[in-house]
Order: C-alpha cells, then sequence, then structure tokens
C-alpha cells in the first residue's frame, strides 16, 4: 500500500512537469485551484528558473479552473497571467505563446459569458501573428485558431463557413499527429460538434459519419480512470447527436439511446469535481419533470454570474416548471411563475445581464402562452418580446438560447 501511494505521487511529480495539462482531468475544482495558486506563487519566485514558462503553466491551471467553476475570480487571474506573459516575452516564439495563451483566455471568456468582442480580439491577436517558426508554436497557433473559427462559423449559421471550419480543424489535428494529448482532445471535440452540426443542417451523412467517428475514438480513447472529463464530454455530444437524430427520423428508440448517454456521461465525475459540465449535463438530459431537481441545482451553482450555462439553466427549469402546470391546469401556479419572473425582470439592482434579461423573457413568454391556452385569452406582443429575446442572445452568440425564443415564434405560427 505504501509502495503503491509513493508511486502515485512519483506520477502525480511527473505529470506536473508535462506540459499536457490532461493529467488534471483527475483532480476536483478545489484541487485544480489549489494547483494554480502554487503554480503562480512558483512563477513569481526569483529563484525561477523560467518564469516565462511557469506563468504560462500558471495561467492555463487558472482558464481550467475557470472553465469548470465560472468563477469571474479564476478567469481574472489567468487574463492577468496571460498579459503579464505579453508583456515580459522574450523573443519572437515567447511572443507568439502569449499571444496564443491570450487567445484561449478569451475564447474561454466567450464559452462562459457570450461576448463575440471576446472572440473577434482572439481571432484578431492570432491573425497577426503571421509566421511562426518553431513547429511545436506554430502548430498550436493553427489549433487555436481553427477552434476560434469553428466558434464563429458556428454563429453565423453559414454551411460554408462551417465545411471551412471543419477543413481547418481537419488540418489542424493532421499536423498535429496522433498523440498529442488534451489539445488534440479539445480539437477533436470542436470538430465533432461542429460536423454534427452542419450534418443535421445539411443533411450529410458524410459529417454525420464524421462527427461519430471522432466522438467514438474519444469515448475508446479517454479511459474514465485517467479523463473522465474528456470521456464525459464526448459521451453528452454522443447523446445531443442520438437526440437529433431521433427527433427527425421520429425513434422513440434512439432517443432513449441518446438519453442513456447523458446518463452514462453523468456518472463519469462528481458536481464538485467540475461543476460547469455538470450543469451542462444536467441541461441537455432534462425533459421531464425528474429534471427538475437536478436544474434547480443546477441553477443554484450558475447564478449571479453572467454564465451562458446559468442563463439556459434557469429557462430550461422554468419551461419544465411550466409544462408542468400547463399540463395540470394550474392557473395558480402559472401566475405565480410569472409573478417570480416579473420580479426578476423588474430588479434594479444591476445585478440581472442582458443575458439573464433574453433568458427571463423567453421565460415569461412561455407562461403567457400556456396561460393563454388554458383561459382562451391570448397575450399581446409575444413575438416582439420573443424576437428581441433571440436578437440579445444572438448578439451574445449564445445561438441556444435563441433556437429556444425563434422555436417558439415557430410553434405561435404554426398554431396560427
Amino acid at each position: 500500500m505504501f509502495e503503491f501511494g509513493r508511486d502515485l505521487r512519483k506520477l502525480f511529480a511527473q505529470a506536473r512537469e508535462s506540459d499536457d495539462l490532461g493529467w488534471i482531468e483527475l483532480i476536483g475544482a478545489d484541487l485544480v485551484r489549489g494547483e494554480a495558486r502554487q503554480q503562480s506563487i512558483d512563477a513569481g519566485r526569483v529563484s525561477c528558473t523560467h518564469p516565462f514558462d511557469a506563468g504560462l503553466r500558471a495561467c492555463a491551471l487558472w482558464r481550467e479552473h475557470a472553465r469548470r467553476t465560472g468563477f469571474g475570480d479564476s478567469l481574472d487571474r489567468a487574463r492577468k497571467a496571460a498579459s503579464e506573459a505579453v508583456r515580459t516575452a522574450a523573443g519572437a516564439d515567447q511572443a507568439a505563446r502569449a499571444a496564443i495563451e491570450t487567445a484561449h483566455v478569451l475564447m474561454l471568456e466567450f464559452d462562459l459569458n457570450g461576448g463575440v468582442a471576446a472572440l473577434t480580439r482572439a481571432v484578431a491577436g492570432i491573425d497577426a501573428l503571421g509566421r511562426v517558426n518553431r513547429p511545436e508554436t506554430a502548430r498550436a497557433a493553427a489549433v487555436i485558431h481553427a477552434r476560434l473559427k469553428a466558434r464563429q462559423a458556428r454563429l453565423s449559421s453559414d454551411n460554408a463557413a462551417l465545411l471551412d471550419a471543419t477543413a481547418l480543424l481537419d488540418a489542424a489535428l493532421h499536423d498535429l499527429g496522433p498523440r498529442a494529448g488534451a489539445a488534440a482532445d479539445e480539437a477533436r471535440l470542436d470538430r465533432a460538434a461542429l460536423a454534427l452540426e452542419a450534418g443535421v443542417a445539411r443533411c450529410d451523412a458524410r459529417l454525420l459519419d464524421q462527427a461519430g467517428r471522432d466522438l467514438r475514438d474519444l469515448v475508446e480513447q479517454a479511459a474514465p480512470e485517467y479523463r473522465p472529463l474528456t470521456r464525459a464530454r464526448a459521451l453528452a455530444l454522443c447523446g445531443v447527436g442520438m437526440k437529433l437524430l431521433a427527433a427527425m427520423a421520429g425513434d422513440a428508440a434512439v432517443m432513449r439511446q441518446g438519453q442513456a448517454m447523458f446518463e452514462a456521461a453523468a456518472d463519469q465525475f462528481t458536481v464538485d469535481h467540475s461543476p460547469l459540465d455538470w450543469v451542462a449535463i444536467q441541461i441537455v438530459r432534462a425533459d421531464d419533470r425528474a429534471s427538475l431537481v437536478a436544474l434547480a441545482q443546477a441553477q443554484v451553482l450558475t447564478e449571479g454570474g453572467g454564465l451562458i450555462l446559468g442563463a439556459l439553466a434557469r429557462e430550461a427549469r422554468f419551461a419544465l416548471e411550466t409544462a408542468a402546470a400547463e399540463s395540470a391546469a394550474d392557473l395558480k401556479t402559472l401566475s405565480a411563475l410569472r409573478a417570480r419572473l416579473c420580479r426578476r425582470l423588474g430588479d434594479r439592482s444591476g445585478r440581472q445581464t442582458p443575458l439573464d434579461w433574453a433568458a427571463d423573457q423567453i421565460a415569461i413568454a412561455r407562461v403567457n402562452i400556456a396561460l393563454g391556452r388554458l383561459t382562451g385569452l391570448e397575450a399581446v406582443c409575444l413575438d416582439m418580446t420573443l424576437v428581441e429575446a433571440a436578437a440579445t442572445a444572438r448578439e451574445l452568440g449564445v445561438t441556444a438560447l435563441a433556437a429556444r425564443a425563434e422555436g417558439l415564434i415557430a410553434g405561435r405560427a404554426v398554431r396560427v
């Protein structure tokens, strides 16, 4: 037993010296924060032999903590570390590596909070690099450039842009090679998501097969005892794909298989290990009243941070509560839901973000539609409200929330 403990400590000591940070999937969010703090201290020591490299590593650790928790303080620390790297970079290669790390921070800012400006700045920073001589740095620049372009393409809803972004990811992954670690896994997840979205939009079997291959490889290669978060993300994306295809084909069996994928993804880690990954899984698998408890917990975990997942979790919770009340013809509960939402919209404390506003407008529209169906008294100006909510969400780059508003508009048009 004691030999095993020493071997385990030796393994982690070796992992800490590696450029591949995939090992931190094994530790919880609190331990990631501890590692980031220690790395920041080490990078600031006068005795630090490679302060630039140590600073970039600290930035990457703070990014991972922010990605798992959504904590604004951790994202701020990552920004500061990246800015310090830009300031202290010596030579063209270090300047390029600092720019790449800055792009990673900006991309995370977009992923967490939305805001197309962060994405635009990240792309501009990578485009300004020009030719990068060191092969390893050039490959890293190509990967982040492709991942940024993939996000821009998904925002544009342009099929040609989606295909171009997929080709960029193909080229970047080819250059990385088969043993590139966490960087390749993240790019492959992005490529799978992009291929899935484009494949469904175009009914393109080739793109859907590509997404399936990427996800199958990730699930097979990401052992739960070493890469639980990568495995969970791949399983969750498999579930999303199966639910989309099942909805298109009207296949209930495939829909159940997709739901089973979400259950498998949720079993890979505990909520405190990676809170936002857990929240994301609860949102995509929510489809009945049994999900309400999980969505309520997801809302608590993301409240007040201006997070995309927070807005989606809250809107999903209100959607389920509204559907349950309507099915029971419970006008009292629907009226109470509307009152709660109106109080939130009337809050003048400044805590509500534009994204919160859009989510609450969609939720209150759902309640009003349900009340109209039960009472026969159609609410006025609902479509205008939903159009404004969808536009706000799209301006922030949150297409999933915009799609919920547009789905309600389409549903009303069909009933008319």
